[in-house]
């Protein structure tokens, strides 16, 4: 069963810094989900990883592949982690 709640020790506020972070166009991201904001993509999606394409407004659009095909998928940037 997929865990619903933070732990005890990741309560409280969110972090503004990770809330505002700017990523840019191209860069490889992997999708975390944060506990604390809502989440608006299919719960599949967590621990995938992809490329962001653009910004829609303080949203990313993400391009990951799903099985043969390639999705295009709009997440807020506090769910995203960049990689190396």
């Amino acid at each position: 069963m997929a865990r619903r709640t933070k732990k005890v020790r990741e309560k409280g506020k969110l972090k503004l810094s990770s809330y505002f972070k700017n990523i840019d166009s191209g860069a490889r991201v992997a999708v975390v989900d944060e506990r604390g904001v809502r989440m608006n993509f299919p719960a599949r999606l967590r621990g995938m990883s992809g490329k962001v394409t653009a910004a829609r407004g303080r949203f990313m659009e993400v391009e990951i592949k799903d099985g043969n095909k390639l999705k295009t998928f709009v997440i807020h940037p506090v769910h995203l982690k960049v990689l190396g």
